[in-house]
């Protein structure tokens, strides 16, 4: 019996990467909420599984050797769980690379980029008193968007992202751009992404991953 792993965890699109990529690997695992708006992710507990206090993180209770693993960094994590598994990495060199670029893509720009546009969209106007920001609302909407071009092209071509194998890519580019809406983004032009984003939807792990703890979400 595998021993499950202990997911630290909120309902954010970092943290349904990983919800989402147990659910697809078929991984046991427990729950442990991480409520990023009370300040708990500055425990000094949690701080030593996750030093950059930020979730999601885990710890795997049979890591390498058999021996408990933590890890932090959701590409890192994404990237140990395929390791750990032999899923969702790709079957040849080629395909790791690509998975790799695209995952990296994610960690770099379209997180970063739409985590912005989240904030200075939506949270910044609200503040009191308000921060309503123009140039920086420009700023994150017209990179999220060059963004997303840059991936309706790349889907252009193929079924998922990192070719025609679902990935850990997929599981986190996808976390992210199901709230194109909430950027400010139009998928009239991109109606490739449109079809990749049902296509990740209708997949129960992607539904039961993005459900987890979901009642907490503000």
């Amino acid at each position: 019996m595998t021993a499950p792993i202990d997911l630290y965890y909120w309902p954010t699109p970092n943290g349904w990467k990983i919800s989402i990529a147990l659910e697809e690997m078929s991984l046991p695992y427990a729950v442990h909420l991480v409520n990023i708006g009370a300040g708990e992710q500055f425990a000094q507990d949690f701080l030593k599984i996750a030093p950059n206090n930020r979730m999601p993180a885990i710890v795997d209770p049979e890591g390498p050797d058999g021996a408990p693993v933590s890890v932090f960094e959701s590409g890192a994590i994404l990237q140990y769980l395929a390791r750990k598994t032999g899923q969702f990495c790709g079957r040849t060199e080629r395909d790791r690379i690509a998975v790799d670029q695209w995952l990296m893509w994610q960690m770099g720009g379209l997180g970063p980029m739409a985590g912005q546009a989240h904030h200075f969209l939506k949270y910044a106007p609200a503040m009191d008193p308000p921060n309503d920001l123009p140039y920086a609302k420009d700023r994150y909407r017209a990179e999220v968007a060059r963004l997303y071009g840059v991936l309706d092209r790349q889907l252009a071509g193929h079924e998922f992202v990192a070719g025609d194998f679902l990935s850990i890519a997929d599981f986190a580019i996808w976390p992210w751009a199901s709230l194109w809406e909430g950027q400010q983004q139009s998928l009239d032009d991109k109606p490739n992404l449109a079809r990749w984003l049902d296509l990740l939807a209708a997949r129960p792990g992607v539904q039961r991953g993005r459900a987890l703890a979901a009642e907490l979400r503000k």
